[in-house]
């Protein structure tokens, strides 16, 4: 028996389908469906598919996670049948918040739809934060004031792209910039365009299909005070930027007057 020919018997018992009943969505024999459940031979892509769709569950949930110790009634469907989002629920039956670790912000790339790796997480309860799946992701770099090394910033999770609200704050998680704290300015059919609160960075755009995750801002850990002369030093940045605009503009005026 594999993790995936256990997955798929499980599942189809919880919907209380037999397993002719499930050929036939399929569109298969029962007998080729009966040897996947038996581990005697695995199924091609499309059927693959086709089961990922019926039971709602990830192709790489079904062929890697034990879904029996996950119930899936603790878990959040994603778009598009991506992955399901594991939420931790501690004793009393508060949605726990999982911190990610400043040193091993980066594995989370790799493990957020694991619900193994999101079980070994630290975690916090605030009681002022509900309705809502949040999780604490670390503060990195300057772009993203009044958050610096060592804070982290608790998100609550959007469900659909279309919920963004325009320069309202997000923790993107992205497959080539990871995690990172922007606000939302415009979306097309392509992309979305962000920016950071620390101006002396310009907008960009996240392509559509680079979005894993996204959290609204919803509140911050701040583990030392932000103090005075860390604004100090945005400014100085915005002023050296403010500069390069100037520099910028004069240079275009005297080519237009040659």
């Amino acid at each position: 028996m594999s993790i995936f020919s256990d997955n798929i018997r499980f599942l189809r018992a919880k919907k209380e389908i037999t397993q002719q009943d499930l050929a036939d969505t399929l569109i298969i024999t029962r007998s080729r469906y009966v040897s996947y459940e038996d581990g005697r031979s695995e199924p091609p892509i499309e059927v693959l598919i086709k089961m990922s769709k019926f039971f709602n569950v990830s192709i790489d949930l079904l062929l890697t996670v034990d879904i029996k110790k996950y119930p899936l009634e603790e878990m959040m469907n994603l778009p598009d049948n991506r992955i399901l989002l594991p939420i931790i629920i501690d004793e009393s039956g508060n949605n726990s918040i999982e911190i990610i670790p400043q040193k091993a912000s980066m594995g989370y790339l790799s493990g957020y739809s694991d619900p193994e790796y999101i079980e070994s997480l630290q975690r916090i309860s605030l009681p002022f934060l509900t309705n809502g799946k949040y999780r604490a992701f670390p503060a990195q770099g300057d772009s993203m004031p009044p958050f610096k090394d060592g804070s982290y910033i608790i998100g609550k999770y959007v469900e659909d792209i279309e919920d963004l609200k325009k320069n309202k704050s997000y923790i993107f998680v992205t497959l080539n910039d990871g995690i990172s704290y922007k606000r939302f300015k415009s979306k097309n059919k392509q992309s979305i365009e962000v920016a950071a609160d620390n101006s002396f960075y310009k907008p960009y755009e996240i392509p559509l299909g680079e979005i894993m995750e996204i959290w609204q801002y919803a509140s911050g850990i701040f583990p030392e005070d932000f103090e005075p002369e860390d604004f100090d030093n945005y400014n100085l940045k915005d002023m050296f930027l403010e500069i390069r605009k100037d520099i910028k503009l004069l240079d275009e005026k005297v080519s237009n007057s040659k």
